[in-house]
């Protein structure tokens, strides 16, 4: 079973403490790439934990950084520029409480200066959550990278990704999930579920699905390309949420959301 999801809390059609968090990493990696902050090194995680009030996230509660860093750096100085500058450029816009700064984890576990495949890595794939929605979604358990598009661990989660922004986009639903189940050797889904966690009618959605998406293996490598070496960038970031101006992450596309609204317009 693969899911894909998608909610109007952020811009992206993300959850908002994902897209936090990925905004928090970027940041990092910019400073690094120009500079700015010469200590940076490449390893670095980050967490947003976010209050939510009837389905809208409206307030920042925790906020987690934890980046590898040169030896000769001390930790209260990278406190200060995480607290500082990093949070402040990263999640403008966002909702931080007037005492965020007491709520704010920097390396929390002491000094990250070793990082890396050299002293954390593994066989099986990367993380599937931060890949995906950040715990916001369910996930079906398959890892996407290490795998080309004929598994549909891979092919089926974009295309899941892709049916629900659409949905959302749409205007069908404002927070939607789906999940397709397969059967080795047998191309059509043997089940589409949808739930619009009371944001829209899950049978029009469902129905508007079947009628826009061929989730079969071969009909969602056929439409999103996905036998081009488009990957590489998903190796940070997640693969949800991204900017497809460049066409590499075509499951963001919204097109067909663009084509129903006008022709209900």
């Amino acid at each position: 079973m693969m899911f894909g999801y998608a909610t109007r809390e952020t811009p992206q059609l993300m959850p908002a403490p994902i897209t936090w968090a990925h905004a928090l990493t970027r940041t990092l990696a910019e400073y690094r790439k120009t500079g700015t902050a010469q200590w940076l090194r490449p390893d670095a995680k980050s967490q947003v934990s976010v209050r939510y009030l009837d389905g809208k996230p409206i307030e920042i509660t925790r906020i987690v950084v934890s980046t590898q860093h040169s030896a000769d750096v001390s930790l209260a100085a990278i406190r200060e520029f995480v607290v500082e500058e990093l949070v402040p450029v990263s999640l403008q816009g966002a909702v931080l409480g007037t005492d965020w700064r007491d709520h704010v984890l920097v390396n929390p576990s002491g000094s990250f200066v070793e990082g890396g495949p050299a002293s954390d890595t593994g066989l099986t794939g990367r993380k599937i959550i931060v890949d995906s929605y950040g715990g916001a979604a369910r996930h079906g358990g398959g890892a996407f990278s290490g795998k080309d598009p004929s598994k549909v661990d891979r092919s089926a989660a974009y295309a899941t990704r892709w049916a629900a922004k659409n949905v959302v986009a749409a205007g069908l639903a404002e927070r939607c999930e789906i999940c397709i189940a397969y059967a080795i050797g047998v191309a059509e889904p043997v089940a589409i579920g949808v739930e619009t966690f009371g944001t829209g009618d899950p049978a029009e959605c469902s129905a508007w699905i079947r009628q826009n998406f061929d989730l079969t293996p071969h009909g969602i490598i056929e439409d999103l390309q996905l036998a081009r070496p488009i990957y590489a960038p998903t190796s940070a970031y997640g693969h949800f949420g991204r900017d497809d101006s460049d066409g590499l992450f075509p499951w963001e596309n919204v097109a067909r959301a663009t084509a129903r609204t006008s022709v209900l317009a």
